[in-house]
């Protein structure tokens, strides 16, 4: 597992709180709009510096009573079980953590809601059920996992979200009427706009519009009540 990048500060990752968010390498997705792709294509590592376990906690200890959380992101944190320990250690040191996770390892997932190690989840949704290998970047993609990390998190154990970043060239009106349908009840559900970072997956991808994104940010709403905008 390697640490691939340290945001000291952030005010917007953790809702709520002054946090910092570590970045881990790697994911099983290859999404074509992902703006990290330099932690997430094989090949790639050189581009980023590794931060060591000792550097990273050091940092940790220094910002005690000052940073109230620690966002774990990546890539895909649970893409290794390793992750689990450090989510502990950094807990052990009294910060709330919140994951931000593609839901590709319920299992995972499960056993650190289970141990009470993470305080909030992010949990991206790509796209309708039937749309997510396209959208994904892995023909054979199989969306049950996901299905059932949703299912996990709605259970309502940890504060959470779901959240989509909305691609022109990927998503439709008739998509966001079946996520309403798939995870109507949920608690929380914002739209992200695109943003080419310039280290893209793919290419050829655009922003939706707001005006597009408030239409289906309505289509969602009479399914899950709190569904916004994020950063539009």
């Amino acid at each position: 597992m390697k640490i691939a990048g340290l945001q000291k500060l952030t005010l917007l990752d953790y809702p709520g709180k002054l946090a910092c968010t570590v970045f881990l390498e790697g994911c099983n997705l290859r999404c074509p709009f992902c703006h990290n792709a330099a932690l997430v294509l094989p090949g790639r590592e050189e581009e980023t510096e590794e931060i060591g376990r000792q550097a990273l906690f050091a940092f940790l200890s220094k910002r005690k009573g000052v940073l109230q959380g620690v966002c774990i992101t990546g890539g895909e944190p649970l893409l290794r079980p390793q992750t689990e320990d450090l989510i502990e250690q950094i807990r052990g040191m009294g910060y709330a953590v919140k994951l931000d996770t593609n839901g590709c390892f319920p299992d995972r997932l499960d056993r650190l809601l289970t141990r009470g190690l993470v305080d909030y989840v992010a949990m991206d949704i790509k796209n309708a059920p039937g749309r997510y290998p396209e959208t994904v970047g892995i023909p054979a993609f199989d969306v049950a996992p996901v299905k059932r990390s949703a299912a996990l998190l709605m259970e309502g154990r940890v504060p959470y979200e779901f959240r989509t970043t909305v691609v022109e060239e990927l998503h439709t009106e008739e998509d966001f009427l079946q996520i309403g349908r798939w995870l109507a009840g949920a608690a929380q559900y914002f739209l992200q706009g695109f943003v080419d970072s310039g280290d893209l997956v793919g290419s050829g991808l655009h922003a939706a519009p707001k005006e597009k994104m408030e239409r289906y940010a309505a289509l969602l709403r009479p399914f899950i009540p709190a569904a916004a905008l994020r950063g539009v």
